[in-house]
């Protein structure tokens, strides 16, 4: 069974309440799903501008008028987590292979806000790596084989070792997203800037028009 029928099978639609073993009315919501007021958009590649996330831990800050996109809205566990690709073409899929540390993959990352200094978080929690080419144009859907314990107030992230062409663009002005790169090395996007599980990192570089395609499936209890 494929991933995301296996945990529609398991959990049922989003938003749902539902009876499980040891919880009782359990709610499932999607975290970092688009509003339904804010026009579609996908991926960039294989267009000719083809923009990829590379090497770096990011976090959504809006699209458009919506924040806290992607702000846990109260604690429970992450049990799956999901993203939308781009299909870049070979010649695309070869240059970015060898400019940015290989084979495209990506992780979820949970983020803590810390009182100071400004902007930064501490990286609690990562789920496994995902290689992502064999889901080029496809949304996929990653359950965890262990659950991610969250709070109210943690940021779901993007952790990318190496490239992943999930960057939508055609926004305004006012969607935007961060990354974990120093603030000299904002525009300066091969350099390796993932962070580590531990770590408290500022997230200085603000990109805008652009938003981080992923979500993480999160189960709470009242």
């Amino acid at each position: 069974m494929k991933p995301r029928a296996y945990l529609l099978a398991l959990f049922g639609a989003a938003g749902l309440l539902l009876v499980l073993p040891g919880l009782s009315q359990a709610t499932l919501t999607e975290v970092g799903v688009i509003p339904a007021t804010t026009p579609p958009t996908v991926p960039s590649c294989p267009e000719s501008q083809c923009l990829v996330i590379t090497r770096t831990t990011g976090f959504q800050v809006k699209v458009g008028s919506t924040r806290s996109l992607v702000t846990v809205p109260r604690a429970g566990s992450i049990v799956a987590w999901s993203i939308t690709l781009g299909k870049p073409n070979a010649t695309q899929t070869k240059y970015f292979n060898t400019n940015e540390g290989g084979a495209p993959s990506a992780a979820l990352a949970i983020l803590e806000p810390q009182p100071r200094p400004n902007l930064t978080y501490k990286l609690i929690a990562q789920s496994p790596t995902e290689q992502l080419q064999k889901y080029f144009g496809k949304s996929p859907q990653f359950p965890l084989e262990t659950s991610i314990k969250v709070k109210k107030g943690d940021i779901i992230g993007l952790a990318v070792p190496t490239w992943a062409p999930a960057l939508a663009l055609g926004f305004t002005n006012e969607t935007s997203w961060r990354a974990s790169r120093l603030r000299s090395q904002c525009s300066n996007t091969s350099i390796q800037s993932v962070q580590s599980v531990g770590a408290s990192v500022q997230y200085y570089c603000l990109y805008r028009k652009a938003r981080l395609d992923y979500s993480a499936t999160l189960i709470s209890t009242p």
